[in-house]
């Protein structure tokens, strides 16, 4: 006797949720609706999603005040994929590849994208999908600050896949760079345009010793608690631009990237350009499958990783 699929099964897929703030353990291979595109939108077929540090913070419940979210959640937003189906009046044919934020998690096998970009064929998957928030956030910090030729940046967590781009960018730009780093850090951000020097206790005396003429600019992407220090530095709490440390608002110094209309995502077709032309690196680490999600988190905590992290649906 022939069977056939029920109506359920294809309207269920695959993705990663959590139905509680904790520890990495606290994500869970789950069935969920896959989601149809509305006007405009893309459904795209996942073929790789980042995991970001602030996903892991999310899921800690440590963005509660500046991220709220409602369980159960899908985490992630950044993907790369192939079209299945698009919606009317999509500027996307079905087979096209593509990455851009996803409207709803992007830890599944299927995502809705509302403003997609066309993938340059000198990119993976994997490459792309890493790409997006850390290439987004790292240009988006840099016009927020208005740095310019001739200036001193300080980037906190230079090391980190954020800083990492940063420091490419502003170096490209003729801006004088100085990184906080961890040590084996050090010779990688050096190579990148940068003058890297160790955090932890005695960083600020190591950045005035790198920077002798002083810090015009800060740019906080480690969330490390730095922020009163960095205010000193630059002289004024609008000179330091924080996307990591919750407590931005006790120092008066900017937050950015709650509000999407605070986000340049338009300049993530040029930082593609610039990977597929050799300009810039955003390098992977590893990838894992997407049943892998808790162990990708548990790396990211553990600070194991050296580039990004990346899960295959």
């Amino acid at each position: 006797m022939c069977s056939f699929p029920s109506l359920w099964e294809f309207l269920m897929s695959t993705a990663i949720t959590f139905s509680e703030y904790g520890a990495p353990g606290v994500l869970t291979l789950s069935e969920v609706p896959t989601p149809e595109p509305g006007p405009g939108q893309v459904r795209v077929r996942v073929r790789a999603a980042a995991v970001n540090p602030i996903d892991v913070r999310i899921r800690a419940g440590m963005m509660q005040g500046v991220f709220p979210v409602e369980f159960p959640m899908i985490p992630g937003w950044d993907v790369a994929g192939v079209v299945d189906k698009v919606g009317e009046e999509a500027s996307f044919t079905v087979g096209d590849e593509v990455f851009g934020v996803a409207a709803v998690g992007g830890y599944s096998e299927f995502a809705l994208l509302d403003r997609p970009f066309a993938k340059p064929k000198e990119l993976s998957f994997e490459t792309a999908a890493a790409l997006i928030t850390v290439g987004e956030a790292a240009y988006r910090a840099l016009e927020h600050l208005g740095v310019g030729a001739g200036q001193t940046l300080l980037i906190h967590g230079a090391g980190g896949s954020v800083g990492t781009i940063a420091v490419q960018l502003a170096a490209a730009r003729g801006i004088a760079v100085v990184g906080t780093v961890a040590e084996q850090d050090i010779e990688r951000v050096g190579g990148l345009g940068a003058t890297a020097v160790l955090y932890g206790e005695g960083w600020v005396e190591r950045v005035k010793a790198a920077a002798p003429g002083g810090v015009d600019f800060v740019f906080d992407a480690s969330g490390a608690g730095v922020l009163a220090e960095s205010v000193a530095l630059a002289g004024d709490a609008g000179r330091v631009i924080t996307i990591a440390d919750p407590s931005f608002a006790q120092h008066g110094v900017r937050f950015t990237g709650m509000d999407p209309a605070d986000r340049f995502p338009e300049a993530l077709p040029q930082l593609a350009g610039l990977i597929a032309a050799g300009k810039l690196d955003v390098p992977v680490w590893r990838a894992y499958p997407l049943t892998e999600a808790a162990q990708a988190h548990a790396d990211i905590e553990a600070r194991r990783n050296e580039g990004k992290v990346v899960l295959l649906p």
